[in-house]
C-alpha cells in the first residue's frame, strides 16, 4: 500500500483516536488509495466516520491527538482527515468537522472524494464505504466538477500573485487536467495520468515539466525569474482551458444537456 514509515503513522493514528471518538470507520482516499502515493509529497486524505457526533471534551482530545502527532511525527503534517457522522453522510454539500492544514475546521465530504471511495478506498478499520456511504451519480459528479471551476478556480485567476506558489501551479494545472477527463468519461485519474493530459490538453511543455519535477523528481531552487514566467504561462493556459470545460460543463443539469459521463471515475 504504501512505505514503512506512513503505514507506522496511519497505525498510531487509529490506535490514538479509538480511545478518544466513537469510531466506525476509517478510510483512505486520493492519492494514497489511488496509487501515486509519494512519501513526504503526498498528503494523507483520510476520512473517520464517527457513530455520533463528537462532544466538546472528545473534539478537545481530538486536537490533542493531532497535535501530539504532528510534535512527534514530521510526515503528519500531511494528514488530512474529516470527521463525519454515519448519519449525517446523505448529503454531499454538508460540512464536517474536519482536521486540516494543522488545524480543526468543516468541511464536506465531496463527491470526487465520495466517488474515490467507492471505487479504490482503503479500509483502514471498520466498515467498507460501501456499507455508510451513499454512491454518487455520474450527474452529480459533474455537477460538482463544474462548480468547484467556475466557483473557486476560475475566479482564482485573478489573483495572480497567488499563482507565485508551488501549490497553485501544481493544483490549479493537475485540478484541470482531472476535471476535463471526467466531464469527457466520467473517470478519475491520478495526478500522474494528470500530467500526461495537461500536454495532450496543449499545457505549456516547461510547466507541466516543472510540476513533474517536483513531484517525482529532485528539482533544484527555482529563480524567482522562473517562478514569475511560471505563474504568467500557467495563468494564460488556464484562462483558456477552465473557460472551455466550464462552458461545455455549463448545461450539465439541464434535461436536455449532453449526457452525463457513463462510466464511473480520483485537488
Amino acid at each position: 500500500m504504501t512505505d514503512e514509515a506512513t503505514s507506522r503513522l496511519l497505525d498510531r493514528f487509529i490506535s490514538d483516536l479509538r480511545p478518544v471518538l466513537p469510531l466506525v470507520a476509517v478510510w483512505a482516499h486520493g492519492s494514497l488509495a489511488g496509487g501515486d502515493y509519494q512519501p513526504g509529497r503526498s498528503d494523507l486524505d483520510l476520512i473517520a466516520v464517527l457513530d455520533r457526533p463528537c462532544t466538546a471534551a472528545e473534539e478537545q482530545r481530538l486536537e490533542q491527538v493531532h497535535e501530539s502527532l504532528g510534535s512527534t511525527v514530521p510526515l503528519a503534517s500531511k494528514l488530512h482527515c474529516s470527521y463525519p457522522v454515519a448519519g449525517e453522510v446523505q448529503d454531499p454539500a454538508q460540512s464536517h468537522l474536519t482536521w486540516a492544514h494543522e488545524e480543526l475546521t468543516s468541511r464536506p465530504v465531496t463527491p470526487v472524494t465520495r466517488r474515490e471511495l467507492h471505487e479504490f478506498g482503503l479500509v483502514l478499520y471498520g466498515e467498507a464505504p460501501i456499507a455508510l456511504l451513499p454512491r454518487v451519480t455520474d450527474r452529480q459528479l459533474a455537477e460538482f466538477v463544474v462548480k468547484d471551476l467556475e466557483g473557486f478556480w476560475r475566479p482564482s485567476l485573478d489573483h495572480p500573485e497567488w499563482w507565485d506558489r508551488d501549490v497553485w501551479v501544481d493544483l490549479g494545472l493537475l485540478t484541470l487536467a482531472r476535471a476535463t477527463v471526467t466531464m469527457q468519461d466520467g473517470r478519475l485519474i491520478t495526478k500522474a495520468e494528470a500530467l500526461d493530459v495537461l500536454t495532450q490538453l496543449g499545457a505549456p511543455a516547461e510547466v507541466v515539466d516543472d510540476i513533474r519535477q517536483r513531484r517525482y523528481g529532485a528539482p533544484g531552487p527555482a529563480s524567482p525569474q522562473w517562478i514569475a514566467r511560471r505563474a504568467e504561462l500557467a495563468l494564460t493556459f488556464l484562462r483558456l482551458a477552465i473557460e472551455q470545460v466550464v462552458t461545455d460543463g455549463t448545461d450539465v443539469s439541464s434535461p436536455t444537456a449532453r449526457p452525463a459521463p457513463g462510466r464511473s471515475r480520483g485537488a
